[in-house]
């Protein structure tokens, strides 16, 4: 049989953005911390009207559609990428970046009259960084640009946060998925969750897998996480309470396994029988970008390679996350499965907690 484009089949199809980053290191930078009576906000600052020199500096390519398509494609699946970019040096370099991988690029959508979107990442001494993001033709996919036959030949669609308007397209490729029978993981963005609660419950009834941080929920579900006071002690829970209110609020069908990130403090998931918490897996943190993006598309994988074991799945993607913020860059400390597997089997007694609902 003669395949067309749209014939081809994959192992998972993604979308998302792609980016060009440029990361910058600053000693002079300062982190402030500004605290209210319920809030605590630290910021990342310089000297006003100075000229600084800077530390460190490097260009990589990024965005949540790239980096998870790299990552699937090096766990090994058979992976196409769908993302939306100009025709300028910035484009080049990120097709440049693809030249020794195997990931499908006849699904992006190059458009001349845009500019391919750009980030300047500043990098604090701790590790952290702050993102200044030109989004360019990441916000402007359309849905007549999309090929659905890629996403209808495939068995799992990973959608990264779409911005702008190419959120528009996330109801009809979700819906388009399912009625397909292609799987979905989505991990949802900003652009959307602001959109209301009611919005994102008719993508969540069709997501098989759904990743969000902690941030994220909160203003998903509109339920804070209360702090301790004298009387209650709620950090000595094995999970917060306001934590399991926004688990249940999120889970809107039986088959979906809900993911919540909390930073250096560990992933927690739950599947409705159970929830498991999963600390970070140890090692040096460089630069903290790319490492939701590792998390949450290795959990995605390790998920059907582990046969639907989310305790395992969790640990595998703390792993690789580790390794990623272990190095500058999105995508540069990505492990293969053989990889991860060596490193979990060398630290046996880093493992996950699973805790009754």
């Amino acid at each position: 049989m003669v395949m067309k484009k749209g014939d081809k089949m994959f192992d998972v199809i993604t979308i998302g953005s792609a980016t060009m980053d440029v990361f910058v290191e600053c000693d002079d930078a300062n982190i402030v911390s500004v605290r209210k009576k319920d809030k605590n906000t630290e910021f990342m600052s310089y000297p006003y009207g100075s000229k600084l020199e800077i530390t460190a500096f490097d260009s990589q390519i990024g965005g949540g559609g790239l980096n998870t398509a790299m990552n699937f494609a090096n766990l090994g699946f058979k992976t196409s990428a769908i993302f939306k970019v100009g025709d300028d040096i910035y484009s080049k370099g990120i097709f440049s970046a693809f030249e020794n991988t195997d990931v499908d690029l006849s699904n992006v959508i190059q458009d001349k009259t845009l500019s391919t979107g750009f980030s300047i990442i500043l990098t604090s001494f701790e590790g952290d960084r702050t993102v200044l993001a030109h989004r360019g033709a990441n916000a402007l996919i359309k849905e007549k640009e999309i090929n659905f036959d890629a996403i209808k030949n495939s068995k799992l669609l990973y959608i990264a946060p779409l911005n702008g308007e190419s959120n528009r397209v996330l109801d009809d490729i979700v819906k388009f998925a399912r009625e397909n029978n292609t799987y979905v993981c989505f991990n949802a963005g900003t652009t959307g969750i602001k959109k209301g609660f009611n919005y994102l419950k008719k993508i969540l009834e069709y997501a098989q897998i759904v990743v969000m941080n902690k941030e994220e929920a909160s203003l998903a579900t509109g339920i804070q996480l209360r702090s301790d006071t004298k009387d209650v002690k709620f950090s000595q829970e094995r999970i917060h309470p306001d934590l399991k209110e926004m688990f249940k609020k999120l889970k809107v069908s039986d088959y979906q396994i809900i993911v919540i990130t909390d930073g250096g403090c560990g992933a927690y998931a739950y599947n409705g029988r159970e929830y498991f918490y999963c600390p970070c897996f140890p090692g040096n943190v460089t630069s903290t970008l790319g490492a939701g993006d590792a998390f949450a598309s290795t959990f995605c994988a390790a998920l059907y390679r582990f046969e639907r074991d989310v305790c395992k799945s969790l640990v595998a993607a703390s792993v690789n996350s580790t390794a990623v913020v272990s190095e500058f860059g999105a995508t540069n400390g990505l492990l293969t499965f053989e990889e991860i597997e060596k490193r979990m089997a060398q630290n046996p007694d880093f493992s996950c907690q699973i805790i009754p609902a």
